[in-house]
């Protein structure tokens, strides 16, 4: 496989994020499929920030320890990433900064005073330098500024790259590959197309890391994508509004993360008892509490899957790329609808902020699907027993309904009850409709395989641990099976990808095997832990290193 890393580091505010994500559209350009992985701590100026871009002529979605180019703005990025460098890495640094630096040093103070431009332009002298070092043509390079850099800003960015491109020599070449330029997007822009295709009218939300690019990103489109977009005080706010545009008849989305789902859980019950539908989307991060707001993990799947007092269906799904994501946003809010129950698209910040090549043409999907609506006939009872479970819906201002929301126990009307005999047929009704969903589901793609059947080593993984997992499998032979799909669990289709599974490895980013803890619910094996709870999400030769303990 053809690949090549690449890291730019330097202080918060220095637009490293959007650096990364130029020099990701640079290898984009020539055919690569890219995958970025930003690492930040909590803070608006100062600090170490750095990304890894990984362009490969396959499709990836996880970096690797060792980088090829290391493009330094300050000591600490050369300091802190010694052990990434190898003994063919090309060290670009600025000058102005680093004290102590072996490569190319670049006088970024002097080129941007010299060109008259400002100092964030130094992000382009860097990602020309890179240009240059990789033998991409200063074309190339022109046309990804010319798409990434706003129209006022331009001249200056072009310069200033050019003096970048012609300060250092080229190293080796990277070939143009005969391959389609993918876009480069990240997965909460992909969660936000997601919904919209889905049918989102609204989306409601307080930001929070990682899940606040989505409300900036959905907010900066909402009058292309045709969507409202409303940030209230807080998140027992977001939901409850949530579900208020809900009864009245508008789809409806919203953002968090574990803190901000703390709150919102007996808003999450009231939709369970109400019947109302909300799709939730949940990037997880480090906890407990604030824990280590700006890095990762997936320590919130039985947080979600119990979150909220009482008994009632939810859907959970916990997609793995850009285009899991895509098309599950958007049947999680079908769904959510088609069963008014609520849905949770489970993420994290590997997934929410990372950039990964998007291939539309590698989406699976979803059915389309509308909700159960009255039909006019007779009198309307909002909560009227159905086969499925599933009562049709009318919504305030439809002509002969009157339309009933409930927290309390209710019976088919709406209206309040402590009859047993109606407690029971409604808790009754609730489990049906999750049945219900449960059987539909069983239609769906909800767990993947990768590799082959008889290959006697199986490596069980969920959520953004999947191509980490699909690199490593290759390393030694093994299968990878990845459920999508995590309330109602799909126990037959993961019965039947297990078949011949052999020596079992259940990959997670948490400490006390979440996946492993709910296969284990539902009569499974889940297999040898192989965990990771700093924060970080596996590099492939690091999960690789693990794997082999288990493997051996």
């Amino acid at each position: 496989m053809a690949e090549y890393s690449v890291l730019i580091g330097g202080k918060a505010g220095e637009g490293i994020n959007t650096a990364g994500l130029s020099i990701a559209g640079l290898f984009s350009r020539l055919g690569y499929r890219t995958y970025m992985y930003f690492d930040y701590p909590s803070l608006i100026r100062g600090g170490h920030n750095f990304a890894i871009v990984r362009a490969a002529d396959r499709t990836i979605g996880a970096h690797r320890t060792r980088v090829d180019v290391l493009l330094a703005f300050d000591q600490n990025s050369i300091d802190n990433h010694r052990q990434r460098l190898h003994d063919g890495t090309t060290v670009v640094y600025d000058a102005s900064q680093v004290v102590r630096g072996e490569g190319y040093g670049l006088p970024l103070d002097d080129i941007v005073k010299e060109e008259n431009a400002p100092p964030i332009t130094k992000n382009s002298a860097m990602i020309g330098a890179l240009a240059r070092v990789a033998g991409i043509g200063r074309e190339v390079l022109e046309d990804v500024l010319r798409a990434t850099v706003p129209e006022k800003h331009l001249e200056a960015n072009l310069r200033v790259a050019g003096r970048g491109y012609d300060a250092v020599e080229r190293v080796f070449t990277v070939e143009p590959l005969d391959a389609p330029a993918l876009p480069v997007l990240t997965g909460n822009e992909v969660a936000g197309l997601g919904l919209v295709h889905g049918g989102l009218d609204s989306y409601v939300a307080y930001p929070m890391t990682p899940s606040s690019s989505l409300l900036h990103f959905l907010a900066n489109r909402a009058e292309d994508l045709a969507i409202r977009v409303i940030h209230p005080e807080n998140e027992i706010g977001v939901i409850l509004m949530a579900l208020g545009l809900a009864y009245a008849g508008e789809k409806t989305a919203i953002g968090t993360s574990g803190g901000g789902f703390c709150l919102m859980t007996e808003g999450l019950s009231l939709a369970g008892m109400s019947e109302i539908p909300v799709t939730i989307v949940m990037g997880q991060r480090p906890g407990p509490s604030t824990g280590i707001p700006t890095y990762t993990a997936q320590t919130d799947l039985h947080f979600v899957l119990n979150a909220g007092q009482g008994e009632f269906p939810r859907l959970v799904v916990a997609p793995g790329d850009l285009e899991e994501t895509y098309a599950w946003s958007s049947a999680a809010l079908m769904l959510s609808w088609r069963y008014q129950v609520p849905a949770i698209v489970l993420t994290d910040k590997t997934l929410a902020e990372g950039a990964y090549s998007f291939d539309t043409g590698a989406i699976i999907p979803p059915p389309d699907h509308e909700p159960v609506l009255w039909d006019g006939a007779g009198e309307y009872r909002r909560y009227v027993q159905t086969e499925d479970g599933v009562s049709p819906l009318a919504f305030p201002g439809r002509e002969g309904a009157i339309v009933k929301a409930s927290s309390y126990a209710h019976d088919e009307a709406g209206f309040t009850t402590e009859d047993p005999t109606e407690a029971r047929e409604l808790q009754e009704k609730l489990l049906r409709k999750g049945e219900s969903l449960k059987e539909e589901l069983a239609t769906y793609p909800a767990v993947m395989t990768y590799g082959a059947r008889d290959a006697g080593m199986t490596i069980a993984c969920w959520g953004s641990q999947k191509w980490a997992c699909i690199e490593a499998a290759e390393e030694f032979g093994a299968r990878v099976v990845q459920p999508l799909v995590l309330s109602p669990f799909p126990a037959r289709q993961w019965k039947e990808a297990m078949i011949g599974a052999g020596k079992v490895a259940c990959v997670e980013n948490n400490a006390t095997g979440q996946l492993a803890r709910l296969l284990r619910q539902h009569g499974f094996d889940p297999g040898r832990p192989v965990l990771k709870y700093d924060g970080r999400p596996f590099a492939v030769d690091e999960l690789e290193a693990r794997l082999a303990e288990v493997f051996a």
